[in-house]
């Protein structure tokens, strides 16, 4: 029995341990959390027009929130079919600093998110696409991980 600890496995100060959660499950708030990964294009309306592929905005700046669509959901679709890893396409096309770690965001709860990708993230199931998502930020496509 570790120090500290009663044969009940009580703390010596008569607190129950707590079993520990995974990091994405509980939130220190005790919510919901999930984990996701994302491509993100920027387009001239993005709150922000500059990213680690683009740090002067210079081509976001002059693309068409139609065109960040159309090639979105080519990617969307090539990742469907099997032509890409949604990882591989998240490095090489996410304007998103996640796009080094495969647009991968770690764990989130509700709240830490712009509310349409928390909506669309959380209505995912595990290994589950969304459609295109549209924020403040530009267009996403999400895949939910965990």
């Amino acid at each position: 029995m570790p120090e500290g600890e009663t044969a009940d496995g009580r703390l010596e100060s008569g607190k129950r341990k707590r079993e520990k959660k995974s990091e994405y499950e509980i939130s220190a708030a005790g919510k919901e959390r999930i984990r996701a990964s994302h491509i993100l294009l920027k387009h001239e309306g993005s709150r922000r027009k500059s990213s680690w592929k683009d740090p002067d905005g210079r081509l976001i700046s002059v693309t068409t929130r139609d065109k960040a669509v159309q090639q979105l959901a080519e990617l969307r679709e090539e990742i469907s079919a099997g032509k890409f890893q949604f990882e591989d396409a998240a490095a090489q096309h996410s304007h998103c600093s996640s796009a080094k770690r495969g647009g991968d965001l770690g764990p989130f709860g509700r709240g830490q998110m712009q509310r349409p990708f928390e909506q669309a993230a959380f209505a995912l199931a595990v290994g589950e696409i969304s459609d295109i998502v549209d924020t403040d930020s530009g267009v996403h496509i999400i895949l939910r991980t965990g």
